[in-house]
């Protein structure tokens, strides 16, 4: 099968408002954010798609990777210092530049969402929205791969990189040993 054999099209149906400009210095996840409130502003033709989502405490913004160039294969992630496939990484620069973050509801006004936990660039696309619903989205015993024994070495007061730098928003040109 062809990597192009089953294209389609994603059009945003909104944009992600967040204080940050740049990706350095902004989280890396999530998790990592605080409570750094942004606005998601859903474009008016899908704003009756908003109906009774104000009773989620939390939702999940799939976005578009808007300002990440190319991609990588093998990529070495904010969280490590080694080469890794970039499918078991979040990083942005991915042959299909789609990221996701769950974030607290804070409120629904008319077609903008409020919320907090935001780890994405200002003016990023938003591409979907879906609650967050614990009693369907866990998954038993989870394991994390490489990541374990970084996480590991944090909860043992190694220092670990919360925050973007440039690494990811390079050229299509580049490789991903320039990173």
């Amino acid at each position: 099968m062809s990597s192009h054999e089953n294209e389609f099209v994603v059009r945003p149906i909104g944009v992600i408002h967040t204080p940050f400009e740049g990706a350095e210095g902004t989280p890396i996840q999530g998790a990592f954010s605080g409570d750094a409130e942004g606005t998601v502003e859903v474009a008016a033709e899908y704003a009756d798609g908003l109906s009774d989502l104000e009773g989620f405490s939390h939702v999940i913004l799939l976005f578009a990777f808007h300002r990440s160039r190319g991609y990588a294969l093998r990529v070495t992630p904010y969280l490590d210092d080694v080469l890794r496939g970039v499918f078991a990484t979040r990083a942005p620069r991915r042959p299909n530049p789609i990221g996701l973050t769950v974030v607290k509801l804070v409120a629904v006004e008319g077609h903008t969402l409020r919320v907090a936990g935001v780890d994405m660039l200002d003016g990023t696309p938003l591409l979907d929205i879906k609650p967050y619903v614990p009693a369907l989205d866990p998954r038993g015993e989870v394991t994390c791969g490489w990541l374990e024994t970084r996480l590991e070495a944090a909860r043992r007061g190694a220092p670990l990189r919360t925050v973007a730098d440039e690494r990811f928003h390079l050229d299509a040109e580049e490789t991903p040993e320039d990173t």
